[in-house]
């Protein structure tokens, strides 16, 4: 294991050189004026730095400067670097810059991934810029906020998640390229986080101290750990199976002798083995296996905490399914006193967030430290990403409808149930009842995808499908599709009104207002004709794309409905 000391400085600003006069007397050369020396050195260096500074926000600013020769791919951002002074300042790159291994060149430029340069860990985009800063200026910049805070009101921001975080990405930095003098400082930083933080954010510092081989962070964070409350499937689950046993031979150290537990019956290693086997079979996602282990034996999901553990580790649709089975409590607290929702906020899943609502998860539960879910949800999210802008036709930022959704259920539950629901001007026709919630729903998809997208998957879960049309069906066949259509539709409506009622309104605007008018394309002024035509023609052009998206995904009906009225007004 590597251990880091602190490293002595290598630059001095003063000076004991010397001569030898004639009568063999020494004096020193700089004795008269010592001072002066100094400060040029000083003002030299701040000059040298400053420039280099420079030389890496112009690199960044201009499009194309001609004085980089290599640009490092970091999680989808060019970052223009010159090797001349990254590979004298790290052994790392200068290796990595005589090999060529793992790049290619674009115009003239050698270019690197980062994923594929780094043997283990992560370093983002927003730690690489400050690393990187450091290696042509000599001088450490502080944690830009948006990436090193989280968005919490009551935090201090000493020791929340996206502080740690981005802590241990300057640490990966600091070991795999080499520069030692930022792993003892970077050392020191994580060391203050570890009796700080809970228990679940000192993992990742346990991560980059065992990779790292950092022995003195390390034993910090396994005693850390051993004095919690950690189960033993997060040790297992979470840590290195070296650490997991660690910890576990730091707890039984730590027993007094008479405190010893007992050597388990036979009944107790039966028990702990079916529950062992309810989570082997969530981790293959085989739920029916679920239901027959639990059928075969009188372990229940809740003795098992199963639904704990499949919001933690396993797939949205595995929680779906299992939430489907209802034998579980889904505002059962696990040892540590966590429900179901508080983990599904760590892990900022907006779908098994939607479905642990629907299924009256109770918003309003505090952990032992005082915390409710979206106060949890919050201490995990950084600035940086809550206040990403994403326009309408493009993917959500997670973090943000998590935060939403669990602030909305909040707001709903002070009002004593059920946000009312804002009526439609639908006409009692079946089908033309079907084709206004075809077009909402399809428009929804349009412009709001992530959010339709999950009102949708539970809409239909819960309520039929949406198949393709059999054109062979019986009369009554067709009228109960169509009824089964519209419930799932309706169902879909009603979801996205409840966790997304924002996005609701734009688009009970959109349908009342601007829709209408467009269906009216023969009225008006010719000029307005011609505009209406004109912004029909995009909106059909726009559908038509994301439905072609929509059915390379999943078959849907849905686009048949559009299609058809789009042919009509055409």
């Amino acid at each position: 294991m590597a251990n880091y000391s602190e490293p002595s400085s290598s630059i001095s600003f003063t000076s004991s050189h010397s001569c030898v006069t004639n009568n063999g007397s020494n004096v020193s050369s700089y004795s008269i004026m010592p001072e002066p020396r100094s400060n040029l050195e000083i003002i030299s260096l701040n000059k040298l730095s400053s420039n280099l500074g420079s030389l890496l926000i112009q690199t960044e600013l201009d499009s194309d400067p001609s004085y980089s020769d290599a640009v490092v791919v970091v999680q989808g951002n060019d970052v223009r670097v010159h090797r001349c002074i990254l590979g004298a300042r790290s052994k790392f790159f200068c290796d990595l810059f005589k090999e060529k291994k793992d790049c290619f060149d674009v115009d003239g430029k050698v270019k690197y991934i980062m994923s594929e340069i780094l043997p283990y860990g992560n370093v983002g985009y927003d730690a690489f810029v400050v690393f990187l800063s450091y290696l042509y200026t000599g001088k450490m910049k502080s944690s830009p906020v948006e990436v090193s805070t989280c968005v919490h009101g009551g935090c201090p921001h000493d020791a929340c998640r996206p502080a740690i975080m981005f802590a241990v990405e300057l640490m990966y930095a600091s070991v795999i390229f080499q520069v030692p003098e930022l792993v003892s400082l970077f050392q020191r930083r994580l060391l203050n986080f570890i009796e700080k933080a809970l228990v679940e954010d000192v993992i990742p510092i346990v991560l980059v101290a065992f990779h790292c081989e950092l022995t003195h962070l390390l034993t910090q964070c396994v005693h850390r750990v051993a004095r919690s409350d950690l189960d033993d499937v997060s040790l297992e689950k979470e840590l290195p199976q070296q650490v997991s046993q660690n910890v576990k031979l730091l707890r039984r150290k730590s027993l007094d002798v008479e405190d010893q537990p007992l050597e388990k019956s036979e009944e107790d290693k039966l028990h702990e083995k079916r529950i062992r086997q309810i989570h082997k079979a969530l981790d293959s996602d085989d739920v029916e296996l679920v239901k027959l282990l639990l059928t075969e034996s009188n372990i229940t999901l809740d003795e098992a905490n199963a639904l704990h553990y499949a919001v933690s580790y396993c797939d949205p649709k595995v929680v779906k399914d299992l939430l489907g089975l209802n034998k579980g409590d889904v505002n059962r607290r696990n040892g540590r006193g966590y429900t179901v929702l508080h983990v599904a906020a760590m892990r900022k899943e907006p779908s098994i967030i939607v479905c642990l609502l629907s299924k009256q998860a109770s918003v309003l539960d505090i952990t032992r430290d005082g915390q409710n879910a979206v106060g949890i949800c919050k201490r995990l999210t950084r600035p940086k990403d809550y206040n990403a802008k994403t326009e309408h036709g493009q993917e959500a930022n997670k973090d943000r409808i998590c935060i939403e959704l669990l602030e909305r259920e909040i707001m709903r539950n002070s009002m004593g149930g059920d946000v009312p629901m804002l009526s439609s001007v639908m006409a009692d026709d079946l089908n033309m009842k079907l084709l206004h919630l075809e077009n909402r729903v399809a428009f929804a998809r349009l412009l709001f995808p992530t959010e339709a997208k999950l009102a949708m998957d539970l809409a239909i879960g819960s309520n039929g499908n949406l198949n393709e049309v059999d054109l062979n069906e019986t009369p009554s066949a067709q009228h109960k599709r169509i009824i089964s259509r519209i419930e799932s539709l309706s169902k879909t409506v009603e979801m996205g009104r409840r966790f997304f009622p924002h996005c609701s309104e734009v688009l009970d605007k959109f349908m009342l207002d601007d829709l209408p008018d467009l269906f009216y394309l023969e009225k008006g002024t010719e000029e307005e004709q011609v505009i209406k035509r004109s912004r029909f023609v995009e909106l059909k052009e726009d559908v038509q794309r994301a439905f072609t998206k929509d059915k390379a995904e999943r078959p849907s009906i849905l686009s048949h409905g559009v299609k058809n009225r789009s042919r009509k007004y055409s």
